[in-house]
């Protein structure tokens, strides 16, 4: 094939590399991105999205098993159909990820489907090599943005072969509900999948490391979590490794060491390993075109998203800190911008995260254990759901909201939500701390009545100690 010349090419498809893509087109720069696996990347195909689905119809099936709580009656006992299940699950990716093919070539850039490997920079450009189903084919470009994001971590003795040995893309995929389901890593991951199938039947354990599940999150948000676990019946065993499996008649067969130095053995029909993520930085001619990587495989980016090659950008997971979609997404766009030359930076005050368990955690900002480190004297206020007309409403009374303000200027530092709509509702909170608000600027605010937003606006008056819906203490 004859040489292709572009002024920008974007290696991977995912919520970093297609937005990038896409707004490298709006500004006229002339585009191609190149994807070897699922256009979208693992979020929309494998990841966030389908998650989420499926994470829904566990919440509905919940709620229907319990729908005679609130006076409704369902004839007979609700069941779940695994494979009318993965059919609408994969309608909702094939809707998502057509859109994206859809909103690339509107933007006029060039979609290559195929792998990529980057050469020794030349003196026209920097050079690809991608092999595609018709062949190898030379790409010649200015500007490169490498977005080939992450994937599962393995463990020695413990290959994951969507068997015995799932990963999340695994997990995601299961065209029946497994009677025993062992997880392996207490993080976010493991933890929304493990309630998605302890809601229709399957008896969960969690097996972590750590002392507890969620380390990163706020502790109080985390408690709430850890009681719906219980409730739910999914046992959880923390400081707790996982040291080998085997295979015995038709049940794999996990050997854990406990906190005291005993082992103990958990029989299961499927292990999810979930303990975390690596960057794709291999075989993707990173050493030939000069790029750095740290000791964990990430590339190594400053604040502009360069690497220490000109012209060379990279985004997302590749580059480590928060490895979440948004975070992405937001990255996508800085270089576009700056590769287009606009003047411009990634320089952002917070980013939140969100873990989709039942009930949802949701944080922004600075934790409390991390405001006092800084230095911050404080003001806390939390307001629970279950004294919000709203949720009393739903039936859904779990968490609760907390704001964290300095006390001296009361500059919001920090919002942590557990509970029914937390993913949504952490958006005002990031918007107070990117604009500097204090919280009285959340106190004064009207906010619409009955809405679950209205505990944002309460935990605030809590924080000031004006609350009229909760004693002020």
């Amino acid at each position: 094939m004859p040489e292709q010349r572009f002024d920008a090419v974007v290696i991977g498809a995912g919520p970093g590399g297609y937005p990038a893509a896409i707004r490298l087109g709006q500004l006229k720069v002339k585009t191609a991105i190149i994807e070897r696996e699922y256009i979208g990347g693992v979020c929309l195909n494998v990841g966030c999205i389908p998650s989420k689905a499926v994470i829904h119809a566990s919440k509905m099936f919940d709620k229907m098993s319990h729908a005679e709580d609130i006076g409704i009656t369902i004839p007979g006992k609700p069941a779940v159909d695994m494979k009318k299940l993965q059919t609408w699950k994969g309608g909702v990716v094939n809707k998502l990820t057509s859109g994206v093919r859809t909103l690339l070539k509107g933007n006029g850039v060039e979609i290559i489907e195929g792998a990529a490997t980057l050469e020794k920079p030349g003196p026209d450009g920097h050079r690809i090599t991608v092999q595609t189903k018709s062949g190898p084919q030379t790409i010649i470009t200015k500007n490169v943005v490498l977005a080939t994001g992450s994937r599962p971590i393995e463990i020695p003795g413990f290959k994951i072969d969507q068997n015995r040995i799932i990963d999340s893309t695994g997990a995601l995929a299961l065209d029946h509900v497994p009677q025993r389901l062992i997880v392996i890593g207490g993080g976010y991951i493991g933890l929304e999948l493990g309630m998605v199938y302890g809601k229709l039947g399957t008896k969960v354990t969690v097996v972590e490391a750590l002392p507890r599940v969620l380390a990163s999150m706020d502790k109080e948000c985390v408690a709430v979590v850890e009681r719906k676990l219980r409730k739910m019946g999914v046992e959880v065993l923390v400081d707790t490794k996982a040291k080998s499996w085997e295979e015995k008649s038709d049940r794999a067969v996990l050997t854990v060491e406990l906190k005291d130095g005993k082992t103990a053995t958990i029989d299961a029909d499927k292990i999810l390993l979930s303990i975390g993520r690596r960057p794709n930085s291999e075989n993707l001619g990173l050493d030939a075109a000069g790029v750095t990587l740290d000791k964990r495989g990430y590339v190594v980016a400053d604040d502009h998203l360069r690497t220490n090659v000109a012209g060379i950008y990279a985004i997302g997971d590749l580059i480590g800190g928060m490895m979440l979609a948004h975070k992405a997404t937001k990255e996508g766009e800085v270089v576009a911008e700056i590769i287009a030359g606009h003047k411009t930076a990634f320089d952002v005050r917070t980013i939140p995260a969100v873990v989709f368990t039942d009930p949802e955690i949701a944080s922004t900002g600075l934790t409390e254990d991390e405001a006092k480190a800084k230095g911050h004297t404080l003001k806390v206020g939390k307001f629970p759901f279950a004294a919000l007309g709203r949720a009393l409403s739903v039936n859904d009374t779990d968490g609760f909201v907390k704001v964290i303000a300095d006390a001296t200027t009361g500059e919001l530092l920090g919002m942590h939500i557990v509970g029914n709509g937390a993913s949504d509702l952490i958006a005002e909170g990031t918007l107070a701390i990117e604009m500097g608000a204090v919280a009285d600027d959340l106190r004064l605010t009207i906010h619409a009545h009955p809405t679950l937003s209205e505990a944002v606006m309460e935990a605030a008056a809590v924080a000031l100690g004006e609350a009229v819906h909760v004693i002020n203490r």
